[in-house]
């Protein structure tokens, strides 16, 4: 192993537990141990997830929330005894590997629970609430702190929480932490003063406007938080470690608008000042750990930061909070071994805080550890799978059903958790694949069909792979894309798949091959107007072969076009944004921590968005759209910039033989692409 590394591999204590290592394993929704949206239970799918884990040298392990009630049905967690019979002998297993389990647990949601789509018509009829309580109390999920505006559904007001119901829940961490205890959990961790959940919109005096014991003074804020700890200490005994998810700052402008990295803003939520004494004050209230980031639901990307985050971009104000207490410090968000070793050395923080790389590659810590970095398949940030909660005008969370009942699966790495679904089998028979296209879809295609026991060849019409996505990941920030194109090239070079190059095939009827798989990709949607010859198409811009002035108008404001508009801001140039609809990015499966960053950057950089506007002309000196009603203005811009989709482009239709993968089916993300390669490549 690398020596820059080695201070990640120290061992250190929380409280009296002494951890193996400083990796840990940050909690994400959907990897609960007790299930997610079903009656509790000890998960399978969560339990082979942790486990796998466990093996592969992580040294604290932390699954995802466990909230007090189910979801479905309000039962107590603490009232399934037969849950936690189980989690012991899970527990032993676990601590066979040298590893430590924390359990997190949470009070809920408040105004930030993400209310699906599909439910939000129930919320907002009273009948229909009452008529469902007992399947699912929506008021209850939702309530908060005060009278809030929920995250999700517009219009819609949270109600208050009764005293009582905290009293309840205070009593419920305490009884579930004593049973987590006894069933050889080596802590628990509260969830949290982090992010705007419950509990943190507790303590934020933006979201906390009660005149009880519970609203006002810093102490009264605070103190759901504190007679949580104080519970558990007195059931548990002092020495049993409870961890507390922490956001250093909100990062917060107002409800539903967050801060940019570096920007001069008024916090509404925690400011540093207030940060500094409450971490103090939590410390000694009885948490002996703060596993800390940024953020609330309002500035989700902190929390959550998609690729267009700085890397580590919480580890300065993280590092700067560990000066006011004794407890460690955890800190998360995009952080790297290199950068998390160095800040442990210097005893900026105590430990790294990793979650969706894990997904990618559950591996990654002991290809760390043996040298191998170039085999870790890299997290690109994208949510694609493990987070598809898209928010944007007109609906609440546009996630479908089943990601909802199954989240923190892997865009990249379709086997995590997903219940054996996509093992690589071998194949009964070995057969030769004709793959037409180096895409990602051509190349998943054919290392998953190569693990089974085929012969594989590509057939690559260009001199390189990659496909389309060697454009997308081509703009500055995809430095993660660009990791994830050399990874494929390497999978192809190590299982020795034939591809040969500059071969563009135009009769499949003639090659050498048992099953021929279509992965040609997409091409660009085009659009009829007057004086579309003078624009740029979006992947033209992006490979470079055409280059753009001052100012630029962008036709399509869906993610390509954002992302570009983004770029082009970055690069000092005047971005101009024309949307047919009347949000940007109003797309299902683009995660709002996402979407959000960037309407957040357009509206703080003032980046001109034109929403429900139509093109009418362009012309030699911009563009003339014509909004809703009818009224036509002119963009004067140097350049004008098409990103209004793609269609499909397969050269050969489906049949017994012949299968068609990635956007050459249907136009979609990376997840579509590489999750249809493994159906495929399983099949034959």
């Amino acid at each position: 192993m690398d020596k820059k590394y080695e201070s990640l591999f120290t061992p250190w204590k929380i409280g009296n537990v002494e951890i193996k290592n400083r990796i840990v394993l940050c909690p994400m929704g959907g990897t609960s141990l007790f299930g997610w949206m079903e009656p509790h239970h000890l998960d399978k799918d969560a339990t082979d997830f942790i486990m796998n884990l466990a093996k592969n040298n992580v040294g604290l392990l932390i699954p995802g929330i466990a909230p007090l009630k189910n979801l479905i049905g309000g039962q107590w967690l603490y009232k399934s005894k037969r849950t936690f019979k189980k989690l012991k002998p899970f527990t032993d297993e676990i601590h066979k590997t040298g590893a430590k389990l924390f359990v997190q647990l949470t009070a809920g949601f408040g105004r930030s629970f993400s209310i699906p789509n599909s439910l939000a018509p129930i919320l907002k009829s009273k009948v229909l609430t009452n008529i469902l309580k007992p399947v699912i109390n929506l008021p209850y999920l939702c309530a908060s702190p005060s009278k809030l505006p929920s995250r999700w559904l517009a219009g819609y007001t949270c109600r208050e929480i009764k005293v009582k119901e905290i009293k309840k829940m205070v009593e419920a961490f305490a009884k579930t932490a004593k049973l987590c205890k006894d069933a050889g959990v080596d802590g628990v961790e509260i969830h949290a003063v982090h992010e705007g959940y419950l509990i943190d919109q507790f303590t934020l005096p933006y979201t906390n406007n009660r005149t009880d014991e519970y609203g006002g003074s810093f102490e009264n804020r605070y103190r759901f938080a504190v007679d949580i700890v104080k519970a558990i200490k007195e059931v548990c005994g002092k020495d049993y470690p409870v961890s507390l998810r922490y956001s250093v700052v909100s990062k917060t402008k107002g409800f539903c608008e967050g801060a940019m990295p570096n920007e001069k803003y008024v916090e509404v939520g925690r400011d540093m000042e207030e940060s500094e004494k409450a971490a103090k004050y939590l410390q000694d209230a009885g948490y002996d750990m703060l596993n800390a980031d940024n953020g609330t639901y309002d500035a989700w990307y902190w929390a959550h930061p998609p690729v267009y985050m700085p890397m580590n971009c919480n580890l300065s104000d993280v590092s700067h909070i560990k000066k006011y207490v004794d407890i460690p410090v955890v800190c998360a968000g995009r952080m790297e071994p290199e950068v998390a070793a160095k800040a442990i050395k210097n005893n900026e923080i105590d430990a790294m805080g990793v979650a969706r790389q894990f997904l990618a590659d559950g591996e990654w810590v002991t290809k760390l550890m043996e040298d191998r970095i170039e085999d870790i398949l890299p997290c690109i940030c994208c949510h694609n799978a493990c987070l598809t909660m898209a928010h944007y005008k007109g609906v609440s969370n546009d996630q479908p059903m089943q990601d909802s009942k199954h989240m923190s699966r892997c865009a990249l790495n379709p086997t995590t958790m997903d219940g054996g679904k996509f093992d690589i089998k071998p194949a009964k028979k070995q057969k030769k694949i004709a793959i037409i296209g180096g895409g990602i879809g051509g190349m998943e295609t054919a290392r998953v069909a190569t693990l089974r026991g085929h012969k594989v060849t590509i057939y690559e019409k260009t001199d390189k792979l990659g496909g389309v996505f060697v454009s997308a990941a081509a703009l500055s920030f995809k430095e993660k894309d660009r990791e994830l194109i050399e990874w494929f090239k390497r999978q192809m070079k190590k299982l020795n798949i034939e591809i040969k190059f500059n071969t563009e095939i135009t009769d499949i009827s003639k090659l050498d091959a048992d099953e021929v798989v279509i992965a040609t990709g997409s091409v660009a949607k085009k659009i009829n107007i007057p004086g579309i010859d003078k624009a740029i198409e979006a992947i033209d811009f992006l490979n470079g072969e055409k280059q753009v002035g001052k100012n630029v108008v962008i036709i399509g404001g869906g993610l390509s076009g954002c992302e570009i508009a983004y770029e082009l801001y970055n690069q000092g140039k005047n971005p101009y944004i024309v949307e047919a609809k009347n949000d940007l990015m109003a797309v299902r499966g683009l995660c709002l921590a996402n979407s959000s960053y960037l309407r957040d950057f357009f509206k703080t950089n003032n980046v001109p968005v034109y929403l429900e506007s139509f093109v009418k002309e362009i012309t030699d000196k911009g563009v003339v759209i014509s909004d809703k009603n009818g009224k036509t203005t002119e963009i004067k811009a140097d350049s004008v910039i098409t990103a209004i989709g793609y269609n499909s482009n397969p050269i050969a239709k489906k049949s017994k033989h012949v299968h068609i993968v990635g956007d050459a089916l249907e136009v979609g993300n990376l997840r579509t692409v590489i999750w249809r390669a493994w159906e495929v490549a399983e099949k034959i």
